[in-house]
């Protein structure tokens, strides 16, 4: 059976954004070392292979700002949509002190296979859902409150952005006036790498966007992915107005 490498869910909502949810699952394809990278169960359900609640956030979002949600179907660990295609990371070998054995030294037509089946038809269906459409674009992701032997994260949300902060300033105003702990500006992550999914789908073409970071924990359930998808849409909304967008 062929694998899919993305998901749409509501292609045809017309709100004012376009959503995609990078690293949605952790899921292996069969063709990729026969549908495991040698990690036991375990470490497939850290961070390092998927965004923990981000995909429900994502399509619980979708729904309140009635847009289109694009979603990959392959474990980051597998190849990172959110890495430009010249990128040395985009197929990792170690993350967070975890190993990658089925990363190790692979041949070049095995990473190209990677690109050509699911990096690249993810792309093309950014492209594609966010073609003719005057939208603002808006990643999702989830971060873990503590990555190995590092210091506790203070953030529940962080908000990235590159040098457009026509969304992200009045955004995070809005949250911050909202939520007790601090909100993240370009915090835990810096908001730009180059030939990253939102360089290529929003800072070339000029379109406005933000990047969520939503910690893992807050968002590990459907209540409080609900929670934070009300939170977070009131404010998505009102920092597109505030914009004039």
């Amino acid at each position: 059976m062929t694998h899919t490498p993305f998901f749409i869910d509501g292609a045809d909502r017309i709100g004012g954004w376009v959503i995609t949810c990078d690293h949605a699952t952790n899921t292996v394809p069969n063709h990729v070392n026969g549908g495991t990278l040698g990690l036991p169960k375990t470490e497939m359900s850290r961070h390092i292979a998927i965004d923990i609640g981000a995909l429900a956030l994502a399509h619980a979002l979708g729904e309140l700002l009635n847009a289109p949600v694009v979603s990959a179907n392959f474990s980051r660990l597998v190849i990172d949509p959110n890495r430009g295609a010249d990128d040395p990371t985009l197929i990792p070998q170690l993350y967070d002190g975890t190993i990658i054995p089925g990363n190790r030294i692979l041949p070049e037509t095995e990473c190209q296979r990677r690109i050509d089946t699911l990096y690249a038809p993810y792309h093309d269906a950014i492209a594609r859902t966010a073609a003719q459409r005057d939208i603002a674009f808006l990643a999702v992701h989830s971060f873990t409150p503590q990555l190995v032997n590092r210091p506790r994260r203070p953030w529940e949300i962080g908000v990235l952005s590159a040098e457009d902060r026509r969304i992200a300033n009045p955004l995070i105003a809005g949250l911050q006036r909202t939520l007790s702990s601090p909100v993240g500006d370009n915090a835990p992550y810096a908001g730009f790498f180059p030939g990253d999914a939102m360089s290529q789908h929003a800072h070339i073409p000029g379109r406005p966007n933000i990047i969520l970071e939503v910690r893992q924990d807050l968002i590990s359930d459907p209540a409080g992915q609900r929670h934070w998808a009300a939170v977070l849409a009131h404010h998505l909304e009102a920092a597109k107005t505030d914009a004039n967008l």
